[in-house]
């Protein structure tokens, strides 16, 4: 086994495809224990007959329907008007927006890239440092991942084997304590900074809502609808797909229908990549079952740890570092490990999803591997280093909301 995983590590160091290398290590380990290579297959099958497996495209398709269309435009002006009378109203409404698209997306990469490029100048333009607004563009491209319909969620319940509804709702709770506490912080910075606030303006407000008119239901749709009983997830990401796409190719008309195509393209490499991770590793996960890896774990584990306190604070820096160098594969692979080891210290199942999911806002933004400072550095041409420096107040933030999340659960 310790072969294996070794050249398993080797492997993804010469950035061999995750996917490839789950298969090739499920594959060794498998015929190492004598078990039929057919199991593997079996597992592609059983994948395909997961209810909310569905969720995962028409999602991803919708957000990326919307990207490429002109409503980030529409959000930022409505959250303009909404919140610029407010001190440190325009970085709320800059954090809400990036949330949403977040959400939709299911890509904070191309938050940063997309949206990040209206929001740096907007706040600069309002009078905040360019520290600062970087800081705070480069971190909010994972602030939408505690928020429905976000892929790391639906992944977690598919995983975890959790009702995604309920993940859905509890998530959402953290998700908005930590919008208020990132607003808490930039209203410090605004008064301390003297940021001047806009006038209210009823008619500004009016014609930005007038002008995103069709893209205002889309929260309403996800999260009343799921919250309310009403839709299961999988019927909401079929009903905002088919939404999407009405609004942005016919009423809008923002989006051709010869550019479907492309989108479609690019959804689906994003969503074939996640799917052949996700069916390769179930196999693996039945392998860590089958030999009794998680209790033997924690029996280990336990000898030298016997207070869940403690259990959760090592179980935080390692999350931490999983999701800090790769996010979809440490949900794939670690939950199934970690969660028996947790039940079995006496840790809620959601509790856990929660503290996971805040790990990986972290890990996002986490110096030095986080994915988000280095597409920060380079969509915005800023050296590495001033990356780092201008995101440490956002994620001490984080890092306390983390440690309330794990000791102090408000669900």
């Amino acid at each position: 086994m310790i072969a294996a995983f070794a050249v398993a590590l080797i492997l993804l160091l010469l950035s061999t495809p995750v996917f490839a290398v789950i298969i090739i290590l499920t594959a060794w380990l498998y015929i190492g224990e004598g078990i039929s290579l057919t199991s593997i297959i079996i597992e592609f099958l059983r994948l395909g007959s997961m209810p909310s497996l569905m969720a995962i495209p028409l999602f991803s398709l919708a957000g990326f329907i919307i990207a490429y269309s002109k409503a980030p435009d529409r959000l930022l002006n409505l959250f303009s008007a909404l919140f610029g009378w407010m001190r440190g109203g325009i970085v709320l409404g800059a954090i809400i927006c990036a949330s949403i698209f977040t959400a939709f997306s299911g890509a904070s990469g191309v938050t940063i890239i997309a949206v990040g490029g209206l929001l740096m100048p907007m706040l600069v333009k309002y009078g905040y440092k360019e520290k600062f607004s970087l800081g705070i563009v480069s971190t909010t491209g994972s602030l939408g991942l505690l928020f429905p319909p976000s892929l790391p969620i639906i992944l977690y319940s598919l995983v975890a084997k959790i009702d995604l509804n309920i993940l859905f709702k509890k998530s959402l709770v953290y998700g908005v304590v930590i919008i208020i506490f990132l607003y808490v912080y930039s209203y410090i910075v605004s008064t301390k900074e003297g940021i001047k606030t806009e006038k209210f303006d009823m008619k500004k407000l009016k014609s930005s809502i007038a002008d995103a008119g069709w893209e205002i239901p889309l929260p309403f749709i996800v999260v009343g609808g799921i919250y309310s009983g009403i839709i299961t997830a999988s019927e909401a990401s079929s009903i905002t797909c088919f939404y999407a796409f009405i609004v942005e190719c016919f009423i809008k008309k923002e989006i051709k229908i010869k550019d479907l195509g492309e989108i479609i393209t690019k959804t689906m490499l994003l969503v074939g990549a996640i799917f052949i991770v996700l069916a390769t590793a179930l196999a693996f996960t039945n392998y860590i079952v089958d030999i009794e890896l998680p209790q033997r774990l924690f029996d280990l584990l336990s000898k030298y740890v016997s207070s869940k306190y403690v259990f959760l604070m090592i179980l935080n820096i390692v999350i931490l570092m999983i999701n800090m160098i790769e996010i979809f594969s440490a949900i794939i692979i670690v939950i199934p490990i970690i969660v028996p080891i947790a039940v079995s210290y006496g840790v809620d199942p959601i509790h856990l999803a929660i503290i996971f999911l805040v790990n990986l806002e972290l890990g996002y933004m986490t110096p030095p591997f986080g994915i988000n400072l280095f597409l920060s550095s380079m969509r915005f041409e800023k050296p590495i280093k001033d990356v780092y420096k201008a995101v440490m107040p956002v994620w001490i933030i984080l890092f306390i909301t983390l440690l309330l999340v794990t000791y102090f659960p408000i669900v």
